[in-house]
């Protein structure tokens, strides 16, 4: 006699017991923010392999500023309490940033191992969005019309 087993939970649905959501959100959420606030630092201050990547993709140096200033935004929204509409800003410029260096790579033909960081980014972006708990989402207010 054979019995089915059940199903086994995907971490993105409600079925995910809540601690295992919680820590994949919070470590996801932390290395998101950490890459954020010190890759916005060291763009800020025209660290020279930053100033190098983005000479080598063709952007002007100009793009660095407006960078660190929107990058150490994000990760300061990603991480304080209440605000969800600021949030949900902050995963889709992440979200712009990642998708954007992993074409830019692409672009200019790199390798693909200059796309594994893109891709991981973008992952811990998306990973961090669908797993934030209930008090960092926007309500569904509205959303019904």
């Amino acid at each position: 006699m054979t019995q089915n087993a059940p199903p086994i939970p995907s971490f993105f649905d409600s079925t995910t017991p809540l601690r295992s959501r919680a820590i994949i959100y919070w470590t996801a959420t932390i290395l998101l923010v950490l890459e954020c606030e010190i890759g916005g630092i060291i763009a800020g201050l025209r660290h020279q392999t930053f100033l190098g990547t983005i000479q080598y993709l063709s952007y002007p140096t100009y793009f660095m500023t407006i960078h660190t200033i929107w990058y150490i935004l994000a990760g300061a929204a990603l991480i304080v309490p209440r605000f969800p509409r600021l949030k949900e800003w902050a995963y889709v410029g992440l979200f712009f940033i990642y998708t954007g260096a992993f074409m830019s790579h692409l672009a200019v033909g790199d390798s693909a191992l200059m796309l594994i960081a893109p891709v991981v980014f973008t992952s811990l972006v998306l990973g961090s969005w669908a797993l934030r708990p209930p008090t960092r989402r926007l309500s569904n207010a509205g959303r019904d019309a």
